[in-house]
C-alpha cells in the first residue's frame, strides 16, 4: 500500500501547542468552581482520591527531555469491548506478531478491571487516558441529561468547534454520521473532560514538542485519548473518510486529504466479510445462524456478510460492523505515523489507536459468536501488521505499547438461555406508565410526568416532580428507587441524594457507583440491572448485547504492556484501569494527570 513520504509530507494548518494550552488550563480552572468543590453539593468522601496526584519529576527544558532515555513512541491501543478473557480463550488460534507478541513478550495483567459502575465507551476511554474515575474526569456516560440546557447531551459535543469540511475523498461536504449524534450540535472537542490526560501532561512536560494524536472509528474514542492538547481524527460513516473539528485544525493537513482521496473504504465495494479459515477450525464454527441475531440492512446472520456497494447508505456502517473497520483505522494510523514523523527524535511521541469493530460486532452478534471469533483473528492480523510497520519505522524496542479496553461485554441472553442461565432485556421507557409510578404520584401529589427519562445508567426526575410544592426530593427519590427494584431485570437503584449523604452500605458495588458520581452530570437515581439483563438498544438499533454494568463481565479487561524495556511476565493481582495513565507518566517522566487515582504498575518499570 502506497505510503506518503515521511520527510516531505506537509503537516497542514495544525493549531499550535500554545493555542491549545490555554484551553487545557481553562478546563482546570473550570474544575475549581463552587459547584464542583462545595461540601454542600458533594461531601468530602465523594471527592476523587488524590493519592496519586502528587507532582512527579517533570522536565522543563527540551534538552533535558531529549537527554534522558525514554521511549520514542508510546502507542496506546484500546480495543472497544474486549473482555479480559477473550485474548486467552483464542490464544491458540492467533498467529505470530499480534496478540501473541503482547502475551508472550509483554507484562500481562490478567485480573484488570474498571473500578467505575457505568462501563460505557467514553467512560472507559477517558478513565484510561486520565487515570481518574468518572467522578473526577466528568464523563459519567455516553449521554447525560443537562438540566440547564433542558436536554440530553452527547459527551464531546461542542457548538464552538464545528466539523471541518474539505477533507477530500467522497461526500466531503457531509460532516459526520447523523446516527452518531445526540440532539444539539455536531461540533466536537474535549472540553467536557474535567481533568488532564496523560497526553496533556506529555505535551506540557515537553513544551509542546511531543507529537500527540488519537485515532478511532468513534469520535469519542479519538477525542478522549488525545486529550486537550493532542490532535484527534475519527471516521465519518456519512462521509466515508476520517474527519476532525476546528478545535484541532484550521484546515485539514495535506496528508489527511491525500489519504481520504485514496478512497480506502471504497476498496471494499461489492466485497463481503468472509471467514479467514474453514468453519470447522473455529470454537463457534457450528453457530453461524442464531435466532436472536438481527439482520441489519441486509448484512445477514450468516457468512459471508455482504458490504453491498458504495451507493448503499449503510455501506460504511457495514464496514465498521466487520474487521474492515479496524483495517481502515490501522491504515490511516500508519499514514499518520509516516506523515507526522512520529518517533523520529528523542522526544517521546504519543499515538492512541482505538479499534471499534469488536464493539459493533459484539453488540450485534455477541462475544460468543462465530462473527466475534473471526473478527478477533482478523484483528490479530491487523495488530501484527501494525507492529511490524512500527518495528521497521521506529523499532519496537523504542516503542512502549499498552493495550487495554474501555469495557468488557455480557453474553447474549439467547445464548445464556440455551445453557439454562438467566438473562433478558429491560424497558425503562415503560416505567412511568406502571401502577407503581401512579401510586408514587398520588402519594406525593404530583399531577404530571414523574420521570423525565432514562439516560443510561441514570433515571432523571421530571421538572413537574421536582417543582411540585412540598415534595421532599430525598423521600421521592427513595420511593422511586424502592419501586424500581420490584421491576423485572432491576437489581439495585441508588438515589443520588443518598449517595451525597453517605447513607448507603459500604461495599464494592456502592464504591463503583460513587466512582461514577459527579454532582453536575449524574442523574437522580443510578440503576443497576441484574446480571445478564440490559436494554436492547445501541445507537437506536435493536441489538443482541449491550454493556454498561458494574458486573465483572463488563469491568474485566486486559492490560498488557510490551516493547520498550518490558520484561515478559503474567501478573494476577487485581489492578485497575486508573493505573495505566500514572504508569505511562512515570515511564515518560511527566507529572501524573490532575485526577490520577491509581497506582504505578511497577512490573512495567522492571521493579
Amino acid at each position: 500500500m502506497q505510503q506518503i513520504n515521511r520527510k516531505t509530507a506537509t503537516k497542514g494548518a495544525r493549531l499550535p501547542f500554545t493555542s491549545l494550552l490555554p484551553r487545557l488550563l481553562s478546563r482546570r480552572l473550570a474544575g475549581l468552581t463552587p459547584s464542583s468543590w462545595s461540601i454542600g453539593v458533594a461531601p468530602f468522601f465523594l471527592l476523587p482520591s488524590l493519592a496519586g496526584c502528587a507532582p512527579g519529576a517533570q522536565s522543563t527544558i527540551p534538552d533535558t527531555v531529549a537527554a534522558r532515555e525514554r521511549p520514542r513512541l508510546i502507542l496506546q491501543i484500546t480495543v472497544d469491548q474486549l473482555r479480559g478473557d477473550l485474548p486467552l480463550r483464542h490464544r491458540a488460534q492467533f498467529g505470530e506478531g499480534g496478540f501473541r507478541y503482547l502475551l508472550e513478550q509483554g507484562v500481562h495483567y490478567d485480573n484488570a478491571h474498571h473500578a467505575h459502575a457505568n462501563t460505557e465507551t467514553v467512560v472507559g476511554h477517558t478513565t484510561l487516558s486520565t487515570g481518574a474515575h468518572p467522578a473526577a474526569h466528568g464523563m459519567v456516560g455516553n449521554l447525560w441529561y443537562d438540566r440547564k440546557a433542558g436536554r440530553t447531551v452527547y459527551n464531546i459535543e461542542d457548538a464552538d468547534y464545528a466539523m471541518l469540511t474539505g477533507g477530500g475523498g467522497v461526500n466531503s461536504d457531509t460532516e459526520v454520521d447523523p446516527t452518531q449524534l445526540a440532539a444539539g450540535t455536531d461540533g466536537r472537542s474535549p472540553a467536557a473532560i474535567l481533568t488532564s490526560t496523560f497526553a496533556d501532561e506529555l505535551s506540557i512536560a515537553t513544551l509542546g514538542k511531543a507529537k500527540v494524536f488519537g485515532v478511532s472509528v468513534k469520535d469519542r474514542g479519538a477525542v478522549a485519548m488525545a486529550g486537550h492538547t493532542g490532535k484527534a481524527f475519527w471516521f465519518s460513516k456519512a462521509a466515508g473518510q476520517f474527519v476532525t473539528s476546528s478545535y484541532y485544525y484550521d484546515a485539514y493537513p495535506e496528508w489527511v486529504a491525500a489519504w481520504n482521496a485514496r478512497g480506502v473504504p471504497a476498496g471494499y465495494d461489492n466485497a463481503s466479510w468472509n471467514l479467514l479459515h474453514p468453519a470447522a477450525d473455529y470454537l463457534f464454527g457450528d453457530r453461524d445462524d442464531q435466532a436472536w441475531e438481527p439482520d441489519f440492512a441486509g448484512f445477514g446472520r450468516t457468512f459471508p456478510h455482504p458490504f453491498s456497494n458504495v451507493a448503499d447508505p449503510y455501506f460504511t456502517t457495514k464496514l465498521t460492523f466487520s474487521p474492515a473497520g479496524d483495517e481502515i483505522t490501522a491504515d490511516f494510523a500508519k499514514a499518520l505515523i509516516d506523515a507526522e514523523d512520529l518517533g523520529d527524535d528523542a522526544v517521546t511521541d504519543f499515538l492512541s489507536i482505538s479499534f471499534s469493530s469488536t464493539d459493533y460486532i459484539g453488540h450485534v452478534f455477541g462475544p460468543s459468536s462465530l462473527e466475534a471469533e473471526d473478527n478477533l483473528l482478523h484483528l490479530d492480523r491487523t495488530l501484527a501488521d501494525l507492529f511490524a510497520y512500527i518495528d521497521r519505522e521506529i523499532g519496537l524496542e523504542n516503542t512502549l505499547i499498552v493495550l487495554s479496553a474501555d469495557h468488557g461485554s455480557p453474553e447474549a441472553p439467547g445464548y445464556l438461555r440455551e445453557l439454562g442461565k438467566l438473562g433478558g432485556y429491560v424497558t425503562p421507557d415503560q416505567w412511568d406508565t406502571t401502577a407503581a409510578a401512579q401510586r408514587i404520584r398520588d402519594k406525593f401529589g404530583i399531577t404530571g410526568k414523574l420521570i423525565q427519562g432514562y439516560d443510561h445508567p441514570y433515571l432523571n426526575l421530571s421538572e413537574e416532580a421536582r417543582n411540585t410544592e412540598g415534595v421532599d426530593l430525598v423521600a421521592l427519590e427513595t420511593a422511586i428507587a424502592e419501586a424500581l427494584v420490584t421491576f423485572e431485570g432491576v437489581a439495585y437503584a441508588f438515589p443520588s441524594s443518598r449517595l451525597q449523604e453517605g447513607s448507603l452500605p459500604e461495599n464494592g458495588l456502592t464504591r463503583a457507583v460513587l466512582n461514577n458520581y459527579n454532582p453536575d452530570r449524574s442523574g437522580d437515581i443510578y440503576v443497576v440491572f441484574n446480571p445478564g439483563w440490559f436494554i436492547n438498544d445501541f445507537d437506536g438499533l435493536s441489538v443482541t448485547v449491550t454493556h454498561g454494568s458494574p458486573w465483572r463481565y463488563d469491568t474485566f479487561v486486559p492490560i498488557i504492556f510490551a516493547g520498550y524495556g518490558v520484561t515478559p511476565q503474567t501478573v494476577s493481582r487485581r489492578v485497575h484501569t486508573v493505573d495505566v495513565a500514572i504508569t505511562l507518566a512515570t515511564v515518560a517522566d511527566t507529572r501524573p494527570p490532575d485526577g490520577a487515582a491509581g497506582d504505578v504498575l511497577l512490573e512495567v518499570l522492571g521493579r
